[in-house]
């Protein structure tokens, strides 16, 4: 079957994520004629589950695939413009789904905060998906939506203020509350397992540049042990996804033909506080493991919880002329899994429906779908984007 029936294909559906997408799906877009869309895993019983459990019965068809079985994955793509996978880690169940993404032209969004695999699929997979017009795009969910597109449109604002980009940008978590995502962790411990098989991968885990291209920028601050923030007059703490966030963040700069600039420094921390309480904090954070208590994959928190929870994160821009610029965004639901699986959802539609005339290759949501994915957002998936005085 050649014909695309869905513009988007949920896999993983059957999983906690992926049960999240379903019903964030069926809620917004379920009676929109301009939107189709269908859920697929390896189980058919389940997929059915999923089906009984949203009432959707004979409002969609699941489709049956095996991520080890290429030509099972085959039959599945061919079926849609956009295949959105929730199914990590994505070196151990991503390579073949990515792949055929890239081969046959088709649209892929996915949750992956694992650089090595995704510097191994870029070097893989760019030039194909060039060819063939496939848009890849990683790390759709908290990481790194919030954090690209962040730093995509304070940078906006600041040529729009001083003609030129900021050389500098400091992110700040200023509250996160809500569980880690069990995927992030499995993700995390497989990196490990790898890099104990490899030890070369360490090159690119501890390169901010990883990502981009060959391009080395300059040396970046040091993120990596808890300091005084002297401009914001507080206590700060490494915080656990800046390695991901900004190796994302540099490769949309070398996307966006350094539209930051080849001198573009970018930091990522955590706010604990001003005073000795806060440096206390910090440095119990520091010494902490932030994906200790991570649930297992498959599983994650009540609903109430997941909207309870939210985040905030500053963005703080240093001006030419000594001053500084700030952009906050804001979440209304907790970061790994409630406001994730809203952001995948959106990524998805928008690279099918807003993105038209962005050529293939593999690219982060900012340099992919910047004002148009940060208008969704805002409009449909409860974050906010706000400059600050």
């Amino acid at each position: 079957m050649t014909e695309k029936n869905f513009d988007v294909v949920i896999y993983g559906a059957t999983g906690y994520t992926g049960k999240l997408v379903v019903e964030y799906m069926v809620k917004n877009y379920l009676d929109d004629n301009e939107v189709n869309w269908t859920i697929a895993g390896r189980s058919e019983e389940k997929l059915k589950s999923v089906k009984d459990a949203f009432g959707l019965a004979d409002s969609i068809n699941e489709i049956v695939v095996d991520s080890n079985d290429y030509e099972s994955v085959q039959k599945m793509v061919s079926q849609s413009k956009c295949v959105l996978t929730t199914v990590g880690p994505y070196q151990l169940y991503g390579s073949n789904i990515l792949r055929a993404c890239a081969e046959t032209g088709v649209d892929y969004v996915d949750l992956c905060g694992e650089p090595a695999w995704m510097h191994k699929m870029i070097q893989e997979y760019n030039e194909i998906s060039k060819s063939s017009g496939a848009r890849i795009i990683f790390s759709c969910g908290f990481d790194s939506i919030p954090f690209d597109l962040g730093v995509y449109l304070l940078q906006n604002k600041v040529i729009a203020h001083q003609s030129n980009p900021a050389r500098n940008i400091r992110g700040r978590v200023r509250a996160m509350n809500g569980e880690f995502s069990g995927g992030t962790a499995a993700s995390m411990t497989a990196t490990m397992a790898s890099l104990k098989k490899n030890p070369e991968l360490i090159e690119i885990l501890g390169n901010p540049f990883a990502l981009s291209d060959g391009f080395q920028g300059p040396q970046q601050p040091n993120d990596s042990k808890p300091m005084f923030d002297e401009k914001l007059e507080t206590w700060v703490s490494p915080f656990f996804m800046a390695p991901i966030n900004s190796k994302n963040i540099h490769r949309s700069n070398t996307l966006l033909n350094h539209f930051y600039g080849k001198k573009f420094c970018y930091n990522e921390m955590w706010i604990q506080g001003p005073g000795d309480s806060g440096k206390a904090a910090a440095q119990a954070i520091a010494g902490a493991n932030p994906l200790e208590n991570a649930p297992e994959p498959g599983d994650g928190p009540s609903k109430e919880s997941r909207e309870n929870g939210n985040y905030d994160i500053l963005f703080c821009a240093d001006l030419d002329d000594g001053s500084v610029l700030n952009l906050s965004v804001k979440g209304d639901m907790d970061p790994g899994y409630g406001s994730t699986s809203k952001m995948i959802a959106e990524s998805a539609l928008c690279i099918v429906k807003d993105c038209l005339d962005l050529n293939g290759g593999i690219y982060t949501p900012a340099a992919a779908m910047g004002e148009k994915l940060i208008s969704r957002l805002e409009a449909n998936a409860g974050l906010t984007f706000s400059e600050e005085n």
